[in-house]
């Protein structure tokens, strides 16, 4: 129970701090809806199937808008020294690391929830949004994880803005390859067993991704 006092405590100090500043939440959503603009004035879609090109386009929304949000994580600690603070109060590490997941999860799913019903509406795509939500909200998962990790070494750098896709994209490309092709899978209606090789390996990354996170968070923060 102490365990869960300390996650609640952190995560609703995540939840006060955003809700005072509204800083990664709202470049989030400006980011992602920027990139569906773009892409959408930018090609020429006519005569393509976007069922096919829409899932990438949906993605790259998502990872480089939750990029942002996921950069701020440990920055506003770091700028004044309340870090510290954090690391030498009596709190669980392992506390500390999910109530910074959960609530980078819950900051990415906000921009999601937006980002979604627009990119439906600008490429006219017809989907079922079940099974669709479920496989967005699993590859946020393992994304949330592995970036709440590197975000807290990159945040210790002087180039973190920099460090952080650099550490992060190629660790990230097995989860957004598995998201995109189960994502194609939902979009186009095709049956489960066509992509159920993804679907594993989405779930086994996230399942080793967040085992390890948790693991190693405290020699991170420690360095």
């Amino acid at each position: 129970m102490v365990f869960f006092r300390q996650l609640y405590a952190i995560l609703n100090k995540e939840l006060a701090v955003e809700w005072r500043t509204r800083e990664a939440v709202s470049a989030m959503l400006v980011f992602g809806l920027l990139v569906l603009v773009i892409f959408n004035f930018a090609f020429d879609l006519q005569g393509v199937d976007i069922r096919v090109l829409g899932p990438g386009i949906l993605w790259i929304a998502f990872c480089f808008s939750g990029i942002l949000g996921l950069g701020r994580s440990f920055a506003r600690e770091r700028d004044k020294g309340s870090m510290e603070g954090m690391l030498l109060a009596p709190v669980d590490r392992g506390a500390i690391f999910l109530g910074k997941a959960l609530a980078n999860f819950l900051f990415i799913l906000v921009m999601e929830a937006v980002t979604l019903p627009l990119f439906v509406v600008l490429f006219n795509v017809p989907l079922e949004w079940f099974p669709l939500v479920g496989y967005i909200l699993l590859g946020t998962v393992g994304f949330s994880a592995i970036g709440t990790l590197l975000s807290a070494i990159a945040a210790s750098t002087r180039m973190r803005e920099v460090m952080l896709p650099v550490l992060l994209f190629p660790v990230l490309v097995p989860l957004l390859v598995a998201s995109v092709k189960i994502t194609q899978g939902a979009l186009q209606n095709l049956p489960f067993a066509d992509y159920q090789g993804w679907f594993n390996l989405l779930v086994a990354y996230d399942a080793i991704f967040l085992t390890v996170a948790y693991l190693v968070f405290e020699f991170v923060v420690e360095e």
